[in-house]
C-alpha cells in the first residue's frame, strides 16, 4: 500500500512541477515576444528621417516659396494708375494697363515706353531701314506697344519690323516666302536657306558689306543668317 501512494504522490508532485515550469516557461515567452516587437520597432524611427520619404518632404518644403518667387508679381488695376502729379492721358494709361507691377511708380514704366519712342525716332532721322532692323534684332524695348499707344508715327515701321528676320536659324511657321534685304551687314554676314532633305536652295555671303537682295522659297525649311543684323521684307510681303 505504501509503494503505490508514494508512486501516486510523485506522479502528482511531478505534474505539478511540470505544469509550474510550463506556466514560467509561458509567462517568459510572453515578456520575450513583448520586447520584440519595441526592439524591432526602435530603431525604425530613427532611421526614417535618413531613408523614409519624410526627410524627402521635409528637404523639399521650401519648394514652395521658390515657385511663388519666379511667378509673375501682380499688376496695378487700370482706374488706379495714377502719377503722382498731374494726369495720364487716355493713349498713355492704355499704355500702362498690365504693365505696372504693384509697389511701382507707374511713371517710371511709362519713361521707359517714351524712351523706346525717343530711340526709333532718332534712327528714323538716321536711316529707316536701320529702325526698323533694330526693332528686328530687339534693340528696342517693347517697340509695338510703344509705337501702337505712345508715337503711332512709327506704327507702320514697327509692323514692318515684325515680319522681318533677326540673325540666327529660322524654321518651320517663322518661314514667309518672298524677297527680303539684309540691314547694316558685317563683311562676315553669310546666310542659306535650306528646303526637304536639307538641300540649300539659296546661300551667299557678303564679304564687301553691301547691302544685299534674296529670295526665301515656298520650299523654304529653314533659313540662317550670320552676321547680317537684321533682313526686311520687301515688295508685297512686307
Amino acid at each position: 500500500m505504501r509503494n503505490p501512494f508514494l508512486a501516486g504522490a510523485v506522479v502528482v508532485v511531478t505534474t505539478a512541477a511540470l505544469a509550474a515550469c510550463g506556466s514560467s516557461g509561458g509567462g517568459g515567452g510572453d515578456e520575450a515576444a513583448g520586447p520584440g516587437p519595441a526592439a524591432a520597432s526602435g530603431p525604425a524611427a530613427p532611421s526614417e528621417p535618413v531613408t523614409g520619404s519624410g526627410a524627402g518632404s521635409q528637404d523639399s518644403a521650401p519648394a514652395g516659396p521658390r515657385a511663388s518667387r519666379s511667378s509673375e508679381p501682380p499688376k496695378i488695376p487700370s482706374d488706379r494708375l495714377t502719377p503722382a502729379t498731374g494726369t495720364f492721358t487716355k493713349k498713355q494709361k492704355e499704355y500702362l494697363t498690365g504693365r505696372v507691377p504693384v509697389g511701382m511708380d507707374p511713371a517710371a514704366v511709362l519713361q521707359s515706353g517714351q524712351e523706346s519712342c525717343d530711340r526709333l525716332t532718332y534712327l528714323v532721322k538716321v536711316d529707316r531701314d536701320l529702325a526698323a532692323g533694330a526693332v528686328v534684332a530687339g534693340e528696342v524695348s517693347d517697340a509695338e506697344s510703344a509705337a501702337a499707344h505712345l508715337c503711332t508715327r512709327h506704327r507702320e515701321l514697327v509692323e514692318r519690323a515684325s515680319h522681318g528676320y533677326a540673325d540666327g536659324v529660322h524654321r518651320g511657321e517663322e518661314l514667309r516666302p518672298g524677297r527680303y534685304r539684309d540691314v547694316s551687314p558685317t563683311a562676315r554676314c553669310t546666310w542659306e536657306v535650306t528646303g526637304p532633305g536639307g538641300n540649300v536652295l539659296v546661300s551667299g555671303s557678303s564679304a564687301d558689306g553691301k547691302r544685299t537682295t534674296i529670295t526665301v522659297p515656298k520650299a523654304a525649311l529653314a533659313f540662317t543668317s550670320t552676321g547680317c543684323y537684321a533682313w526686311l521684307p520687301e515688295g508685297d510681303n512686307g
